[in-house]
């Protein structure tokens, strides 16, 4: 499976199967410094290239490249703690107060724009602008958002301050700020009426003429996906030169402030439309770069032995577990859950589905391991970690009530119980997985099927639904502990987070499909899960740590998901043409929906091979 940036909520974090097709190979890897040479490689952020979509970031289906093209004023990092650390982008340093109330950026100085034009702080505000359109994470237009921004100003050309509003703060203020794309205002301003800025401080009232004001910002938004730019104007490494529905070719930006260290002349961006091609493409060495694509052993080994592969793996902040709809019997009793993840061997499980891209989870925690390490050392030997074990699940199963009759187990009652797992088409992992979940379980007495969904998006729609009784769940999406944890104790689980006020609601009302206790005993204590993680979205580090290890603790115990694997950043390279790849996991660890390599190569990092 490939994961997307956007988990779309997360969605906005994983998404559909990856791969390539059609396009041009590399011949040349140029002559080194800022020399020349055709880099191709494929976006991992979309399935397929529409060559009549504008040069639009914010078009989902538009021609611009995040790493290449279009640039962030920062390029946020997967920090196993620190959900602020980025590398420089637009913003060449920024300075964060120390009570996280507000950032001061500082431009790269010779930032300039493709058309030979400079980038200056009423860019950075104009695109501000923009995001609030978008309701990004920094700049929402929704009352009490946590973490939205209260002022944006323009302190010289190159500088800018943004603060936050202190009534709801977030920790991860200072990354909504930085994940924020840069845009020409002398291409882009059309967008934004010439009052927007009266509006949006008109927006942040509490009346009637507060609530026309947001509704007319929000409005703006369709208004930004469909602009169409005459013609890409990039800040980038590169700007976008023409686009079929076989590739995407840009060329390198001389006006860029790295450009002298920018290797490659072009890029080329082939389609993709499955798994298959990317495979063969990689089997033949034909791309520079892909990240993670989902492949079976047999193939994982032809990528591996292709001239110059190489494969290079990071921290990714993912986890993929086995969820339950506790409102569908038998999952609403925890003995059941239980039982199951006493059957379920994950090392089998990942070593079929996902023998590259992830490692067997060691217990459920809600948390990625690597990061439980760092939040909660002293908390993980007091999980239990489910080792397989039959005879501990046929106890819990006992415990449910359930029975065994003729070698299979049935519900209390005598009736048949079978364990319906569903995961979308495209998902060959997930699928493998569950394939592979279904024999385990089936050897146990325990009847299983495995149901596929036609696509991702009614996926995601009948999960919510309530549709299914299992299915497969990203979680543990760091580096925020608010965003790890309201994976299994936020809207999906009844739990809602509005202006740091938490609701909860009842299973199968307002999203909720997973249908978990509002309460749950830990340590001979109730406590309210979603509302702990509400408290994270506001707790520093140190706050964070207590509430963390409460929360792992009553994931664990309580089951609302089986943890299977973590997921691992793995990018394919190939040293043919182009060499300097980074090994540092702190390079390595970037943030959903960027193209790393185009960051490594804007960084100096990536050179023609000699």
């Amino acid at each position: 499976m490939k994961r997307l940036a956007a988990v779309v909520a997360l969605l906005g974090l994983a998404t559909a199967t990856a791969a390539c097709s059609g396009g041009s190979t590399n011949k040349s890897g140029g002559s080194g410094g800022g020399g020349g040479g055709l880099f191709t490689t494929i976006d991992v952020n979309r399935p397929g290239l529409e060559a009549s979509a504008p040069a639009n970031p914010y078009n989902p289906k538009g021609n611009s490249f995040p790493g290449y093209s279009s640039m962030k004023l920062g390029w946020v990092k997967n920090h196993l703690t620190d959900p602020n650390q980025a590398l420089p982008g637009i913003a060449a340093s920024w300075e964060i107060a120390p009570d996280n109330s507000a950032i001061t950026l500082k431009l790269q100085p010779n930032a300039k724009w493709s058309d030979g034009k400079p980038v200056t702080a009423d860019d950075v505000k104009m695109s501000i602008g923009i995001a609030y359109t978008q309701g990004s994470t920094a700049f929402s237009v929704t009352p009490g958002a946590a973490g939205a921004a209260a002022e944006v100003t323009v302190v010289d050309p190159q500088t800018v301050k943004i603060t936050q509003d202190m009534a709801n703060p977030s920790p991860k203020f200072a990354r909504g700020v930085l994940d924020t794309t840069v845009l020409p205002a002398h291409v882009w301003s059309s967008v934004l009426p010439a009052d927007f800025w009266d509006k949006l401080k008109a927006a942040r009232g509490d009346d009637a003429a507060a609530e026309k004001a947001r509704e007319e910002v929000t409005a703006l938004g369709q208004k930004v996906i469909a602009f169409a730019p005459p013609k890409d104007v990039s800040a980038g490494p590169f700007v976008l030169e023409r686009v079929n529905p076989s590739e995407a070719l840009l060329v390198k930006n001389k006006y860029f402030y790295n450009a002298a260290n920018v290797a490659p002349a072009q890029v080329k961006f082939l389609n993709y439309t499955g798994n298959e091609q990317i495979w063969n493409y990689l089997t033949a060495g034909k791309l520079d770069h892909a990240g993670f694509t989902a492949a079976p052993t047999d193939v994982m080994n032809r990528i591996k032995a292709a001239p110059g592969a190489e494969v290079i793996k990071g921290y990714s902040p993912v986890a993929v577990s086995m969820a339950f709809n506790q409102s569908k019997k038998p999952y609403d009793n925890v003995h059941v859950r239980k039982g199951l993840a006493y059957l379920i061997d994950r090392d089998q499980v990942t070593k079929v589905a996902s023998p590259e891209g992830g490692t067997p989870a060691l217990t459920t925690s809600g948390i990625h391991q690597k990061a439980a390490q760092a939040w909660i050392p002293d908390t993980v030997p007091q999980l239990d970690p489910y080792k397989p074990d039959v005879a501990k699940a046929e106890e819990e199963f006992k415990q449910a009530g359930l029975t065994k009759k003729d070698g299979k187990w049935t519900l209390a009652d005598g009736s048949a119980w079978k364990v319906s797992m569903h995961a979308p088409a495209g998902f060959s992992d997930w699928l493998s997985a569950q394939e592979n979940i279904k024999g385990q379980l089936v050897k146990a007495g325990v009847d299983a099927e495995v149901v596929t969904t036609a696509d991702y998006p009614l996926y995601l729609e009948e999960l919510a639904a309530g549709k299914y009784d299992a299915g497969f769940w990203l979680m543990a999406l760091g580096p925020a502990p608010y965003d790890i944890f309201q994976r299994l104790y936020g809207a999906s689980n009844g739990w809602t987070n509005v202006a740091g006020k938490v609701t909860h609601s009842a299973p199968g009302k307002n999203g909720n499909w997973m249908g978990g206790p509002e309460e749950i005993e830990v340590d001979g204590e109730k406590i309210n899960p979603g509302e702990l993680t509400g408290k994270l979205n506001s707790a520093d580090e140190e706050a964070a740590k207590p509430i963390m290890a409460q929360l792992a603790k009553a994931a664990n115990q309580d089951l609302p998901v089986i943890q299977l694997w973590d997921y691992v950043n793995t990018q394919f390279v190939n040293n043919s043409r182009f060499t300097g790849w980074p090994h540092d996991d702190s390079i390595l660890r970037m943030g959903t929906g960027v193209l790393a390599s185009g960051v490594w190569i804007q960084q100096g990092l990536i050179k023609a091979k000699q």
